[in-house]
């Protein structure tokens, strides 16, 4: 008669997020494996346990539970030999050395996800960035649940974008008598350690090459604006472009799609002070993402993807420019195209205090001609570009339209003009003119 150790391996799992901007390239993958046999570890599949008399399941627990024990010592011993040797090694590092990119940073709110979370969430989080921050092979967590464990790894790659060698995560889960006892996370990396502090090097001199413009007397709206203008006119996007669901493609490959545009704009965000999260939905018929963002302690939403003209208007004729209608929204501008798919808790967007028209003058809540036709008029002299106008009102829009292009009212503000290109935003009330 054969005896089976009721320690079962109950469910092996990886998890894979990519995001595009089409249903077909965002989608979470899931495999489970039950029955499989880790020999080595002295684990048998859950589906074969003893199911003798009382007696010999009586033995067979108790055996387990001293095969579990020892694991927990062998655990326990190895983790405080760990802790003792990181804080020797702590107190023999140089300031060169803390400053490598793996280092586990000091948890605070601004991280607006974390800052969601409950505390058991938070604890997963910790524990999971640490193992991807020191390239672990696998963690084991402080919880079973898997919901926790989702929400953490969620909140963990919405609140940083640079985790470029990562591209989802595998979990084990271990029962003792039909109960969950632990769970260990295996983060699944795209390359080994050498290569990532290789790559991470690059991205560091174009990253700083990128920000090369920002001030430290700029204002949170100016550095926004500034990462906003420098992705969009930096970086193309191509749905075909390589890594392009992670910061390789932006700095490496100066092309990318909406999840690199994305993760790059809360990478750089951050280097400049400002709170930033990377928000997951559903846009233009598929899937999407941008950033939260918070400017002088009030919420906006940013979508530099929406802010490549090419994204939208690849076929209307006029050179590519930056679409200021997607920089600094209200949420009630944004759910106009956009429809937000996470699972934590966002905060009230409603300022218009740093939108980008209320700031630069641009938004006009009357009919003002004159006005209008003295900045197309500053722009033709200057050698001509583009301007976008917010107006309160759709028939506004339609009466500047009417006016300027279809009465050629340009030609009073813009000598010798004979061409003007516009698009009209019936979303955002925007006209933009190019001339």
């Amino acid at each position: 008669m054969k005896k089976y150790l009721a320690l079962g391996l109950l469910a092996v799992c990886i998890m894979l997020q990519l995001l595009g901007c089409s249903s077909n390239d965002y989608r979470k993958a899931t495999e489970e494996q039950n029955g499989i046999d880790f020999v080595e570890m002295g684990i048998v599949p859950e589906d074969m346990e003893n199911t003798e008399t009382d007696e010999t399941d009586e033995a067979v627990e108790g055996a387990a539970d001293d095969n579990l024990e020892q694991k927990k010592e062998l655990r326990e011993a190895a983790s405080t030999e760990s802790e003792d040797t990181l804080a020797e090694a702590e107190k023999n590092t140089t300031d060169e050395e803390t400053e490598k990119n793996w280092e586990v940073p000091a948890m605070e709110v601004e991280n607006y996800v974390y800052g969601t979370l409950d505390t058991a969430t938070q604890q997963v989080y910790h524990e999971l960035l640490e193992a991807i921050l020191a390239h672990k092979e696998k963690v084991e967590v402080s919880t079973v649940d898997l919901d926790i464990l989702e929400n953490a790894y969620e909140a963990i790659f919405a609140d940083h974008g640079g985790l470029f060698w990562v591209s989802g995560y595998a979990y084990t889960q271990y029962s003792l008598g039909g109960k969950l006892v632990s769970m260990e996370v295996s983060p699944q990396y795209t390359m080994e350690l050498q290569e990532r502090e290789s790559i991470q090097k690059q991205i560091d001199a174009v990253a700083a090459e990128f920000l090369a413009g920002i001030s430290v007397t700029d204002t949170d709206y100016d550095k926004a604006k500034y990462v906003f203008e420098t992705l969009i006119r930096n970086v193309e996007y191509d749905t075909f472009a390589e890594n392009n669901q992670n910061i390789i493609s932006v700095f490496l490959n100066r092309s990318t799609v909406c999840q690199g545009y994305a993760c790059a704009t809360q990478y750089l965000l951050e280097k400049t002070g400002i709170q930033s999260a990377i928000v997951k939905g559903n846009a233009n018929g598929g899937a999407h993402g941008w950033n939260l963002i918070r400017l002088d302690g009030k919420y906006y939403y940013m979508d530099t993807t929406w802010g490549n003209s090419r994204y939208k208007d690849a076929d209307s004729g006029m050179d590519k420019y930056v679409n200021y209608s997607y920089l600094a929204l209200s949420a009630k501008e944004l759910r106009k195209t956009h429809r937000i798919d996470v699972g934590f808790a966002l905060p009230e967007c409603n300022s218009m205090e740093h939108n980008y028209f209320v700031r630069e003058g641009l938004y006009f809540r009357e009919w003002q001609p004159e006005k209008i036709g003295s900045m197309l008029s500053e722009i033709w002299d200057n050698g001509g570009g583009e301007v976008a106008l917010k107006f309160s009102i759709p028939s506004m829009c339609e009466m500047v339209i009417d006016y300027f292009v279809k009465e050629q009212h340009v030609a009073d503000y813009c000598e010798t003009i004979t061409t003007i290109y516009y698009l009209y935003d019936e979303e955002q009330n925007v006209v933009i003119f190019q001339i």
